[in-house]
Formats: C-alpha cells, sequence, structure tokens
C-alpha cells in the first residue's frame, strides 16, 4: 500500500509571546521572553513567583459569558488556536466532506483549574456535595477536541493524546498516520495547556522542576546556561491543520510545509529524569528518520525539547552528537522554551510551528539567556545563542519528550512538488 503524502495548510497559535502567528513569529525572531510575574493567583507563598502566561487574552473576545463559563481555559485556547489554523487553511467548510475531517489533539493534563478549584469549593463548604454541573465535561482531556469538532461539525476521527509533555507531538504524528493510511483527508491536529494555577506551580515546586530564578523571570528559561535551574511553565496552545497532498493541491491550498515522519521511544528508566546518555531519545531521533525514509546528513536544524533543566539539556545534545556524528556540528540546534516556556501538552505543537516558520523564513529563531557555558555541553555545537541565525533550511526536526520517558519526534520538509 502506498502511503499517501501529508502536507501542513493552516497554522494557529496563541502562546506566551504573541497571541497569534504572525505575533509568536515575530517574538521568535525578536528574542522576546514570555516570562513575568504570576498574575493568575497570587503567588507570594511559592517557591516561584512567574512563569509564562498568555499576555492580553480575554476569553470574552472569542466566547460570549455563557459559553466562557463552560469551557476550561485549556479549551478556550485550543479553540480559539485551531479557528486561527482553520481560518488560515482556506477550507471551504460548506463544501469539505466533514465525515474525512477529523481533530486529534494533545494535553498533558486538561482542565486543571477547574479540578482545582471544584476540590477546593467542596472542601471549604460542609461537605454537602455541590458540585457544578459542566465540573466533569470542562476538565476531562478529550473535550477540548470534542469542543473543536462539535462547533465546526467536524465528524472524523475525533480524540486527546496524553503523554505529559509529548502530548500534542503524539497527536500530529497520530494525525499523520492517520491520513497518510488514507482515512481522513484533513485533522486538525495540535495541543494546548493551561495550568499556571495554585496546584500546576505547587505540584511542579514540589518536584524541583521549575526554576526559582525570581530576581529575574525574563531570564529564567536559559536552556543550555551552566546556571540553568528549571524550566518555566508557560500556557497556550499551537494548531496545525495535516491535510493529504492531493487534496490540498486540488483546492489550490497554499502549503507551508510537508510532515515526512515521525518517531516514537521511551526512556524506560525513570518517572521523571531522562537517561543521562539520552538512549530514548537516541532511538527516537533514529526512528524519525527512518519513517520519513531520510539521512541523518539530511537534517538542517532541530528545535530541541531544551527545557532550562540541568539534566535534560545535556543528555538529549549527547543524544544528538550520537545520532548525526559529525554533522551535529553543522545543524542549526535552538530551543524556544528559552523564550515561550515549556507548554506541556502543548509544546510539541508550537515547536512544530517555530520550526516550519523557521523552514519558510529562512531564520532559526535563538536560544535566548545563554551567558555561560556548560563544560558538559560539547562547544562544536551551534545552540544558535542569543540571535537568530539565516540559513536556507530544506528539512527540519522537532523533539518533544515527556515525564514517563514519553519521546516523540517529528521532521518536516520543504515541499517538492
Amino acid at each position: 500500500m502506498e502511503l499517501k503524502r501529508v502536507v501542513i495548510t493552516g497554522l494557529g497559535a496563541l502562546t506566551p509571546i504573541g497571541n497569534n502567528i504572525s505575533e509568536y513569529w515575530d517574538g521568535l525572531v525578536s528574542g522576546k521572553s514570555g516570562s513575568g510575574a504570576i498574575t493568575h493567583f497570587d503567588p507570594e507563598k511559592f517557591k516561584t513567583k512567574f512563569a509564562c502566561e498568555l499576555k492580553n487574552f480575554n476569553p470574552l473576545d472569542h466566547f460570549d459569558r455563557k459559553e466562557a463559563r463552560k469551557l476550561d481555559k485549556f479549551t478556550q485556547y485550543a479553540m480559539v488556536a485551531s479557528d486561527e489554523a482553520i481560518a488560515d487553511s482556506g477550507i471551504d467548510l460548506n463544501t469539505v466532506d466533514k465525515y474525512r475531517v477529523g481533530v486529534i489533539w494533545g494535553a498533558g493534563i486538561g482542565g486543571l483549574e477547574t479540578f482545582q478549584n471544584e476540590v477546593l469549593n467542596f472542601a471549604a463548604g460542609d461537605g454537602t456535595p455541590r458540585f457544578n454541573p459542566f465540573f466533569i465535561p470542562k476538565m476531562i482531556a478529550d473535550i477540548a477536541p470534542g469542543n473543536i469538532s462539535i462547533k465546526h461539525g467536524f465528524m472524523g476521527a475525533n480524540y486527546t493524546t496524553v503523554s505529559a509533555c509529548a502530548s500534542s507531538a503524539n497527536a500530529m504524528i497520530d494525525a499523520l498516520n492517520n491520513i497518510r493510511l488514507g482515512y481522513s483527508d484533513v485533522i486538525v491536529s495540535g495541543g494546548s495547556e493551561a495550568a499556571v494555577t495554585i496546584a500546576g506551580m505547587g505540584g511542579f515546586n514540589a518536584m524541583h522542576a521549575l526554576s526559582t530564578r525570581n530576581e529575574s523571570p525574563a531570564t529564567a528559561s536559559r536552556p543550555f546556561d551552566a546556571t540553568r535551574d528549571g524550566f518555566v511553565l508557560g500556557e497556550g496552545a499551537g494548531a496545525l491543520i495535516l491535510e493529504e497532498y492531493e487534496h490540498a493541491k486540488a483546492r489550490g491550498a497554499k502549503i507551508y510545509a510537508e510532515v515526512i515522519g515521525g518517531g516514537l521511544s521511551s526512556d524506560a528508566y525513570h518517572m521523571t529524569a531522562p537517561h543521562p546518555e539520552g538512549n530514548g531519545v537516541v532511538r527516537v531521533m533514529e526512528n524519525c528518520l527512518n519513517n520519513a525514509g531520510i539521512k541523518p546528513e539530511d537534517i538542517d536544524a532541530i528545535n530541541t525539547h531544551g527545557t532550562s533543566t540541568p539534566l535534560g539539556d545535556v543528555a538529549e545534545l549527547k543524544a544528538i552528537t550520537k545520532v548525526f556524528g559529525d554533522h551535529a556540528k553543522n545543524i542549526n540546534i535552538n530551543s524556544t522554551k528559552s523564550m515561550t516556556g515549556h507548554l506541556l501538552g502543548a509544546a510539541g505543537a508550537i515547536e512544530g510551528i517555530a520550526s516550519i516558520l523557521a523552514m519558510q523564513n529562512g531564520i532559526v529563531p535563538p536560544t535566548i539567556n545563554h551567558e555561560n557555558v556548560d563544560e558538559n555541553i560539547d562547544p562544536s555545537l551551534n545552540l544558535t545563542l542569543n540571535k537568530p541565525q539565516k540559513r536556507d533550511l530544506n528539512i527540519v526536526m522537532s523533539n518533544t519528550f515527556g515525564f514517563g520517558g514519553h519521546n516523540a519526534c517529528v521532521a518536516f520538509r520543504k515541499l517538492n512538488e
């Protein structure tokens, strides 16, 4: 059976450095930090008092008051980003076969704020179980793609992938395979997360996973820097329209890039820590290369998982050196988490978008906030430090890893007719 080709025809983004694709790209190439003091709640007693929150996002700009109350933030973010991507794709919703349009979404946690608030309200009461009737349908992780499909009438495959921070990369790979095998013509894919909450910040602080650089939030996310001390929690969503190539061509769609492969693997090592030698990461990149039918020397750039944790950054770069050998020094390596923070289940989506836009514009966004050389990192690697670099890119990869040892890697290529 010959696999069908899959392309990207629409993009949407809602991020800490921009509330649409244009703003997001401008933020990336200008090296903008999305990190600042937490405003969603009073963080005074928390170890970490900052995060990468969305800026100037008002749900009432997108939903009426009644509808907004029925949607957790992670679903609101998903619907806003997917609306932008659908509009960007130019798909005619009146003529497209909606039985062959699906939504495969990623979320690592789902409606955390809804769960938190309902439990806190119950605990503050007299023991009488007074819960909001929308508690469960607001909270469950699969409700984001459910609402996207309900709004637009998409009746194809519809579900959420959950693999912690690899969730939306997993969603994109599932979408790729669904179209490759001929089950769908179009899949709305991506991910969303809204974990900048009391429970989210408290939980990650208890794990010692977050940076505590409270004196300088804007520089706290510093992948590959010797003084990095943890990731910065972010929120938002990224959406991509994956479409069968002939279907896109027949309707005259603009095409951003071709999705040529995806790889998956497991560290099988530890609940939260990466394998120190990056064994699972080696395998996921090799699997992606094999799935895409390309060679290591074909890769021009890699948007790393690069969370700014002491162990994770080193392990990933070791893995890159093992997979790519001498070619590793010719690859533009970067971490856009230095600007957006870590969007957990939405990370793979917004970083896939960053990879596609880098290829389209011939500019690799920087890894910002790098000040101190880490002696454990190979100095011959081009980490695209502090300034964007112009480069003609033909094939790019995006790495995303999650607690539990989940690894995902997606490869994109400029369209070759």
